[in-house]
């Protein structure tokens, strides 16, 4: 009976460390269902990070279709995700006014903050009340995207770890290959516009790395700035308009998720038939619009673009994009 006596406190200790060997591989389970949280500020930088990602991370776009990347707010929920994501990607170089605040909050909680802009190769602005600071806009390179792309999948492998990275590497090859197709269409749209008629006028200035990448003239813009929170004066308006007439310009694009009162106030004041034309310059379209991606975005500005400065000349490219 002596001998008996332990068999239940063993099989009671047998029973226990059962129970506990079972929860382990649960555990295991549960954190392996957990998906890396990423934030993205633009829409625009959000499509291309969705493109590259797919299923494999959880991304929340913060700014809506057809909003203002210089002024758009953002909720407490949202505020609330920044800070507690694994990743947040912005354009930086002053792009996103209104979040300065969220994202110094972020960065306060140790979140990682990759600024794109600061990894490509930016360019200053030339004119206006920007003169001499970072343009934001190099998204209207596809050739610079593609370095975002190669800046952002390295921030996906240091910051939120190595499976990412590898998962994603067919997508982000992929991606690559679309962008370089893109520019190449982009450039072929370009070369049935005349040298002398690539002349832009934009609502303000958004098309710099464009017109570098494709050899135009941005002879001026309505808002005299790189950002739509600023203001022209009377004086702004009237030098513009001279301009205009004196290059013959016959088409002003304004931003799509702006209001054009401005635009068509200048083209009122030009002794010239001068059209306004709407570019999805800042912004995506909801997925089912134009410019639901931004690659569908390009390619529609370029069609636009080549339209509006030569309408006769538009590569067949082109009209295949209208």
């Amino acid at each position: 009976m002596h001998g008996s006596a332990p068999r239940p406190q063993t099989l009671r200790l047998s029973a226990a460390t059962l129970a506990l060997a079972a929860l382990v591989p649960l555990a295991a389970c549960a954190g392996a269902d957990d998906e890396p949280s990423i934030v993205v500020t633009t829409n625009i930088l959000g499509d291309v990070v969705e493109n590259l990602v797919g299923d494999d991370a959880e991304v929340t776009v913060l700014m809506k279709p057809n909003a203002d990347p210089h002024s758009f707010g953002i909720s407490a929920k949202e505020a609330g995700a920044m800070e507690s994501a694994d990743l947040i990607i912005g354009n930086g170089l002053g792009l996103e006014e209104g979040l300065s605040t969220n994202l110094d909050n972020a960065r306060s909680e140790g979140v990682p903050v990759l600024a794109v802009g600061e990894h490509i190769d930016a360019i200053d602005y030339a004119t206006g009340g920007s003169a001499g600071t970072p343009d934001p806009h190099f998204w209207t390179d596809p050739a610079r995207m593609v370095d975002a792309v190669d800046t952002i999948t390295s921030a996906l492998g240091e910051e939120v770890g190595a499976d990412l990275a590898e998962a994603i590497e067919p997508s982000a090859d992929s991606y690559r290959d679309r962008l370089i197709a893109l520019d190449s269409e982009i450039e072929a749209i370009a070369e049935g516009i005349p040298a002398g008629d690539r002349k832009l006028v934009t609502n303000h200035h958004v098309f710099g790395y464009f017109a570098e990448r494709f050899d135009f003239e941005v002879i001026g813009a309505v808002l005299p700035s790189g950002t739509t929170l600023a203001s022209p004066s009377a004086a702004d308006l009237e030098q513009l308009a001279r301009t205009v007439e004196e290059a013959g310009v016959a088409t002003i694009f304004a931003d799509s998720s702006q209001p054009q009162r401005l635009a068509q106030a200048l083209s009122d004041e030009v002794d010239l038939d001068v059209d306004v034309t709407p570019l999805f310059s800042e912004s995506l379209t909801e997925a089912e619009g134009e410019a639901g991606t931004y690659i569908d975005m390009q390619t529609a500005n370029a069609a636009r673009i080549a339209e509006g400065l030569a309408p006769n000349t538009i590569t067949e490219t082109g009209k295949r994009e209208q």
